[in-house]
């Protein structure tokens, strides 16, 4: 996939019109009329399957409503929509598009997070998956999970596509001002970060101080903000993957 384009043939697509661009896509998630299709109960948060359309075009898409936010003793409540919202701005940000396109709305039980829908490679073992280190598009994840902060990489977050590309989801507790990276990708713990990542991490920063920041600020804490910039300049400064603390569980629980 191109850095600017739903190419046909992805699981990630809009129905009704091909060559269909990231930006089409989150202007559909943000007019498309909604509607609730089922609710997907493994979540911990009230999380929805819903359909979204608007000028002949459809797509599935994932809704969490703030309304349906499990309070947690380390996060401000109602703030968990905004944080995976904050994540793919991120995302989008670094040109790595590891997350789906994912926009703040009003929707049928409020306003929350709606997120473009994938569907995924189902012959792929996550265990198995998870656990390898010549993805190079799980490396990527490692990074951006060290520079959101990410509290929750579980495998089952991964979502590993038919055409190669991998996904990943479920961003609301990201962004904390202590360090409470917990993530299945370990696997390059303490090795040097890729030189074409370090340039990446660059741009970021810079973006940081720039219309980036903006948005960011706008969805998190101002000291939220603050606290990314010096993940990544701690990231340009060691040029090495980070390691387990020891101060916070390093994995998360259940794994998958």
């Amino acid at each position: 996939m191109t850095s600017d384009e739903l190419t046909p043939g992805l699981p990630l697509a809009v129905d009704g019109a091909p060559g269909v661009t990231v930006e089409d896509a989150l202007e559909l998630l943000r007019v498309g009329e909604m509607s609730i299709e089922g609710r997907l109960i493994d979540a911990s948060n009230a999380t929805f399957y819903c359909a979204v359309a608007a000028d002949g075009r459809t797509a599935a898409c994932v809704y969490k409503p703030v309304a349906g936010e499990r309070p947690l003793w380390d996060f401000p409540d109602g703030t968990l929509a905004e944080r995976e919202v904050a994540a793919y701005e991120v995302s989008a940000a670094t040109g790595w598009h590891l997350v789906p396109p994912t926009v703040y709305r009003d929707g049928p039980a409020g306003p929350g997070m709606v997120q473009l829908w994938v569907d995924t490679d189902q012959s792929i073992d996550i265990a198995r998956f998870m656990r390898r280190r010549d993805v190079e598009r799980l490396r990527e994840i490692a990074i951006f999970d060290a520079v959101v902060n990410n509290a929750d990489r579980k495998g089952g977050h991964l979502l590993p596509l038919p055409s190669g590309h991998v996904y990943g989801v479920d961003h609301g507790v990201t962004f904390n001002v202590e360090d409470k990276l917990r993530t299945v990708l370990w696997q390059w713990a303490g090795s040097r970060l890729p030189g074409p990542a370090c340039e990446v991490l660059a741009r970021l920063r810079a973006d940081l101080d720039a219309d980036l920041g903006e948005r960011l600020s706008d969805l998190l804490k101002k000291r939220e903000v603050r606290q990314t910039r010096s993940r990544i300049d701690r990231l340009l400064a060691t040029r090495r993957h980070p390691e387990p603390s020891g101060e916070w569980p390093a994995m998360p629980w259940p794994p998958i």
